[in-house]
């Protein structure tokens, strides 16, 4: 027999199906998937949450959620090591037999996806919120992967039970030009949405008397624009404007976009 569809997948959602989420951090998981995962659970599915190892796995097992270390180093570009990584998902898919895998931003994506299919998983779901640094930056390593990474996405993200999540017109018309996919297997939505009970909205009256301030909340990558941000600054400042302006973030060292902290 031949493999159910990933609309019989979706019909079954109410039976309670084990599902996999991959994404390339702890942190990730717990501050943007947990509502995700708890309410996949709340509906009687059995969940897995994999990701590199990091403080936050304890806090997803905290909130009854299962969830392991993948051996994975996001900065790897070494291929002895990233078959290694591959192999161990196919096993972990292989022992773990899952109804569907769904990956998070493009490393994870493409991996899991092509882990799912070496192992025999129905249906694979796949968000990609941006296209990460490969895509984004100029620097002669990002030049040189881009002709790889665009075979291993169109081998991985492309299929009859593939569904690949995008977040912006942009990134759509750029999938469908490069032909990694399928135009009718992708789907766009409006972001990835926010949990409105953790994140309420405050009214508030700014004195006058105060300088504005100008937040920027953002993880510390060149690629968010804070090297813009920083020259916006300095304009205003020079025309002795009385305005604040703050960031809110941390770097990303695994990310090669990473702004150092000093």
């Amino acid at each position: 027999m031949g493999q159910p569809s990933l609309s019989t997948v979706e019909s079954r959602k109410n039976s309670g199906r084990k599902l996999i989420l991959f994404a390339n951090t702890d942190w990730y998981l717990y501050n943007f998937r947990r509502s995700l995962a708890l309410a996949l659970q709340q509906q009687g599915h059995e969940l897995l949450l994999i990701s590199p190892p990091g403080p936050y796995g304890e806090k997803l097992r905290a909130l009854g959620l299962r969830w392991e270390p993948v051996p994975m180093d996001r900065r790897s570009l070494n291929p002895l090591r990233e078959a290694r990584l591959l192999a161990w998902l196919v096993s972990l898919f292989r022992r773990e037999r899952p109804a569907l895998v769904h990956g998070f931003t493009i490393k994870c994506a493409v991996y899991g996806s092509l882990a799912a299919r070496l192992a025999g998983v129905p249906a694979r779901v796949n968000a990609v919120a941006g296209m990460g640094y490969v895509f984004t930056s100029n620097d002669t390593k990002a030049r040189l992967l881009r002709p790889l990474v665009r075979a291993l996405m169109h081998a991985a993200l492309d299929g009859r039970n593939a569904r690949l999540i995008l977040q912006n017109p942009d990134d759509v018309a750029l999938f469908e030009r490069a032909g990694f996919v399928d135009a009718a297997h992708i789907r766009l939505i409006p972001g990835s949405g926010v949990d409105c009970s953790r994140f309420a909205a405050i009214e508030r009256v700014r004195d006058p008397s105060q300088p504005l301030r100008v937040l920027l909340a953002a993880r510390l990558l060149w690629d968010k624009g804070l090297a813009e941000f920083v020259e916006a600054a300095q304009q205003l400042k020079a025309q002795s404007r009385a305005i604040e302006f703050l960031l809110a973030g941390d770097p990303d060292p695994g990310n090669p976009a990473a702004v150092p902290e000093a």
